[in-house]
């Protein structure tokens, strides 16, 4: 029997790369769900539908009788630091709700759920924490939307004949306009902005975060998890830890991300970005001519808080993914290379210039 999957976040900078995956595999037929559109393709079917509106999903999404698999990579923001991201628990958990019970319905031959939560499920946006994180370690204080996602679905599953495999990526790496929670872009943008101004490049976080280890996920690696973790028998109601599989220090990779953009470097100046880069939307539009780059929207590029979040965390962020390898994951990804190679695809492209 041919897959079929549902990708509900589509366009995100999660569900693209899944898409995309899974449309290179001549055995999987894609449908993707958004609220924005999408060009229909050969095996890829796009739907634009409000997930928060119980009724419009399961008006839309009832034909979908021979769905074997469901990604879920959704996710709805809310406004303020990542410390607060959990004030918006209703909609994110009604959103899974009304995707899954709508294709539980619907799909006879439902084979599992892969649900991306992440690693905010240990409170890495909270402050210091254990590390390495394993999938075995007890829950930080809630709130957490990925607690109360986790625990419905897995309430909601028993006794039915598919499963569920929840998936806990690092701050990733890939580009989707319009769903700017990507850490590449921030940079780019910053870097791209930063020369032409005749500035050095500056790391513009917290003095230790320069020196602390972190980690990160690229997308479309990601996306190659995701498949394992959809057809690996042994993976169901099973939770796991993804990120490129290595940890850096941003202190020695700046020198690399200044190298792409021909640029020198000076010392940390910590900077709030959200607020510094908030009127730079016009500057922009100038460089957009100037270099004749492709034109996407500013406020498209970047979320600018998530570049905050991320250059704020001045202690280790480290997962453990030896869960991951045992259960027969093993790519790899060298994370400094990727920054390298993935930026310069960025200038390649016209992103930046």
């Amino acid at each position: 029997m041919k897959n079929k999957a549902v990708v509900v976040g589509a366009l995100g900078v999660i569900g693209r790369y899944i898409v995309e995956r899974l449309v290179e595999k001549r055995d999987w037929d894609v449908i993707g769900l958004s609220r924005r559109g999408e060009p229909n393709r050969p095996r890829y079917r796009h739907v634009c539908l409000d997930l928060l509106d119980a009724e419009d999903t399961e008006r839309k999404l009832v034909d979908l009788t021979d769905v074997t698999h469901l990604f879920y990579a959704a996710f709805q923001g809310t406004s303020g630091n990542a410390s607060n991201y959990a004030a918006n628990t209703g909609p994110n958990r009604e959103m899974l709700v009304n995707s899954v019970t709508t294709i539980d319905r619907t799909a006879r031959h439902l084979k599992r759920v892969v649900l991306v939560t992440g690693t905010k499920y240990y409170g890495v946006h909270l402050g210091p924490l254990k590390t390495p994180m394993r999938e075995t370690d007890p829950r930080h204080m809630p709130p957490n939307y990925y607690f109360d996602q986790i625990d419905w679905l897995a309430a909601y599953q028993r006794g039915k004949a598919w499963d569920w495999t929840e998936l806990r990526p690092q701050t990733l790496c890939g580009f989707s306009p319009g769903a700017p929670m990507s850490i590449l872009p921030a940079i780019a943008v910053y870097a791209a902005i930063s020369k032409e101004l005749g500035l050095p490049l500056r790391f513009p976080g917290k003095p230790g975060a320069y020196d602390a280890v972190y980690q990160v996920t690229e997308s479309s690696h990601f996306a190659s998890a995701a498949l394992w973790a959809a057809t690996e028998q042994r993976c169901g109601n099973q939770a796991f830890n993804i990120t490129n599989g290595d940890y850096f220090r941003w202190r020695n990779l700046w020198p690399k991300i200044a190298a792409v953009f021909e640029m020198p470097i000076a010392d940390p100046e910590t900077i709030c970005l959200t607020q510094q880069m908030a009127e730079k939307g016009p500057l922009w539009e100038e460089i957009t001519d100037k270099y004749k780059l492709k034109r996407v929207r500013y406020t498209d590029l970047v979320a600018w808080p998530f570049a905050d979040y991320v250059f704020s965390a001045d202690w280790d962020i480290m997962s453990d993914v030896t869960k991951s390898r045992l259960y027969g994951f093993h790519d790899v990804v060298d994370s400094e290379a990727m920054f390298v190679r993935l930026l310069r695809r960025f200038r390649e492209e016209r992103i930046v210039p």
